[in-house]
């Protein structure tokens, strides 16, 4: 006689067992009519599923994350079942619910195309009308291998065969014909699954993700609870294409990649006076702060990346060397050492604390390359790294001013919608709980008081201590994590750090870690997709170009460029021989803010034509005033 209690806290009885289905209609019909799977004692469950015993219930339909995971989840077995029935002899391996969707890996000789994802995506519809039903059967491991070999779904069998002999194992049938190894749960049947999903693309995956082993054909689908979400989605992938780095990159000359250093950026003249505008802006900023900055080396000694603890817990993602004389040394991926050893230098004081020290550090991190992705995942990059060495009393106030320089900084960049993450103590990590327990006190109370929205991400934290990751969204609502803040109460004891405490005695100082942006080449690649290419003027590597109408106009143009030159402003002169419509697309194209046009009227009246872009309006000011707007709108963000 199971006792039933609801999310609400409704209780119902039942003499016999009973399942979801009886339970929903129990319930309500509308709720009957709605339900996708229900959650059992914490566990999701199929609808199917009896319950025998007193239990929590709460029914889950697509208004829960939980429920479009679910059916996202059949979509792709659909999917995989459409597959299959199109081309006879293709083998499915797996198919997992993804952000945003879902993908499938197929064993084919023929790659899939275009044509084929419309057909794929038809079949699908039809299965979905069909409103095939769902069963769950039970197998056990040898008959299950056994079953898959004979049907030469060999990738399947050899699923089976990694999974654990105790370990039991579902068969979900979508109607007599096709089935699927799972754990579940899933619909009742496909006509739950709707019609708003889209095929998107196909790419090469590795089975298993061992380049050693078969290339398998990876299609990608988008699923939704209704046709608006969708089309809302399609849309921010379209405009995502638009504002693709890569391609704006390339449009406004700012960088390239090269196979001959796979995830190292080659940044050209323009990308670099970005990189730079940027370096100089978090600079003043910083000065502003209180930091002092350093540079430590590139090329250390194994030694110390082994008292460190990254040699034993991050040593995979490192880049050694030998030299002759037999010393191991690692292309350095973090600051932290580095800085630790210049603290080290010299006595410490309790009224030297809190100490800053920043440093825009190149650092290098081994990234399968399947996963670089232009300027947002790389192997080389440069950190806007600092260390704040204080007293476990500093933690809380100075982790608050740390976000606050954080949340201003994103400000002035055009990114006010921030949300923080906090992540605790890893499985892997060096110290003793201790000292862990203080860390995450510590940095749970700064984020409280900061009165931001956070999430926890339990097990998250790096290996020597809990940290903050600030998540901020773009122009077309994409989450970026950028921003870390991490406490550290392990690193400065393991390498040595200590001041004179009041008392006159060694204490080991604590160790903020914190990135404003992370990665400066990330970040870039984050600025440019928010503003489509069409950066503020202050931060453009190109902020105007000077263009003559004629060739008599050469003489006026060239000194106006001499006089924006000389005040800052980063600017060119365009002298071809074109006619001035075609140079205007070609600037607009590559993004610069200000195209300035002289002809003979201008020159008379010692004026400019200045057309914006983006604006198809022109205006004609006189050219001191040009030059001093210029001066005004260069100013860096610093308030």
């Amino acid at each position: 006689m199971p006792n039933i209690q609801l999310l609400d806290g409704k209780k119902i009885s039942f003499t016999n067992s009973i399942d979801g289905f009886e339970l929903t209609k129990k319930i309500s019909k509308s709720l009957e009519k709605v339900a996708l799977i229900m959650e059992v004692n914490g566990e999701l469950k199929d609808l199917s599923f009896r319950i025998k015993k007193d239990s929590k219930v709460r029914i889950i339909t697509s208004k829960d994350k939980e429920g479009l995971e679910v059916i996202r989840h059949d979509a792709a077995h659909i999917m995989a079942m459409a597959v299959q029935e199109l081309y006879p002899g293709t083998q499915v391996t797996i198919g997992p619910v993804i952000e945003n969707g879902f993908f499938y890996d197929f064993s084919r000789k023929d790659p899939f195309t275009e044509e084929d994802l419309v057909l794929i995506e038809k079949k699908m519809k039809e299965i979905i009308d069909r409103n095939v039903k769902t069963k769950k059967v039970v197998m056990k491991r040898k008959e299950a291998i056994e079953h898959f070999k004979k049907i030469g779904e060999k990738y399947k069998a050899e699923i089976i065969e990694s999974i654990p002999e105790t370990e039991e194992l579902t068969i979900y049938h979508h109607g007599d014909s096709w089935h699927d190894l799972c754990r579940g749960p899933h619909l009742a049947s496909s006509g739950k699954i709707g019609k708003a999903f889209k095929l998107t693309k196909v790419s090469g995956a590795y089975w298993r993700g061992d380049s050693n082993n078969e290339m398998l054909q990876r299609i990608y689908g988008t699923c939704w609870t209704n046709k608006r979400e969708l089309d809302d989605y399609l849309h921010k992938l379209e405009e995502a294409e638009k504002r693709d780095h890569r391609k704006l990159g390339k449009e406004m000359d700012l960088f390239h990649f090269r196979e001959e250093s796979p995830g190292a950026v080659f940044w050209h003249e323009k990308g670099w006076v970005l990189f730079q505008r940027l370096v100089e802006y978090m600079r003043m900023k910083q000065r502003l702060a209180g930091y002092k900055e350093i540079n430590t080396p590139e090329l250390l000694d194994k030694t110390l990346w082994e008292k460190s603890g990254h040699w034993e817990k991050f040593g995979e993602h490192m880049f050694t060397s030998e030299t002759p004389d037999e010393k191991t040394f690692a292309v350095k991926p973090m600051n932290c050492p580095g800085c630790v050893q210049v603290f080290n230098q010299g006595l410490k004081s309790y009224r030297d604390l809190p100490l800053k020290l920043s440093e825009f550090g190149k650092v290098h991190r081994y990234e399968p390359s399947g996963a670089l992705h232009g300027l947002l995942r790389v192997r080389a990059f440069t950190q806007d790294d600092a260390h704040i060495f204080c007293t476990e009393d500093q933690i809380t106030q100075e982790s608050l001013t740390v976000t606050n320089l954080i949340l201003e900084i994103y400000k002035a960049l055009g990114f006010e919608n921030v949300v923080l993450k906090y992540s605790d103590r890893p499985e892997k990590r060096v110290g003793d709980d201790s000292v862990w327990d203080k860390s995450e006190a510590a940095l749970l109370s700064a984020i409280k008081k900061s009165k931001l929205e956070y999430t926890i991400n339990k097990g998250e934290g790096a290996f020597y201590g809990p940290k903050i990751e600030f998540v901020l969204r773009d122009a077309i609502g994409r989450d970026w994590q950028c921003g870390t803040l991490q406490v550290d109460l392990n690193l400065p004891d393991r390498l040595g750090a200590t001041f004179i405490d009041k008392d006159g005695t060694k204490k080991v100082p604590v160790m903020l870690h914190r990135a404003l942006f992370g990665s400066l080449e990330r970040f870039i690649g984050i600025l440019i997709e928010n503003y489509a290419g069409k950066l503020p003027f202050w931060l453009s590597p190109t902020q105007a170009v000077v263009c003559p109408i004629a060739e008599e106009n050469n003489d006026y143009v060239k000194k106006l460029f001499e006089d924006l030159f000389k005040e800052g402003i980063q600017c060119e002169v365009d002298l071809r021989n074109q006619k001035i419509n075609y140079k205007i697309r070609e600037h607009s194209l590559a993004k610069v803010p200000v195209i300035i046009v002289c002809g003979k009227k201008e020159v008379a009246d010692n004026t400019v034509t200045v057309r914006r872009l983006g604006s198809e309006k022109q205006e004609t000011i006189k050219r001191e005033d040009l030059i001093k707007n210029m001066l005004t709108a260069n100013k860096l963000p610093l308030n």
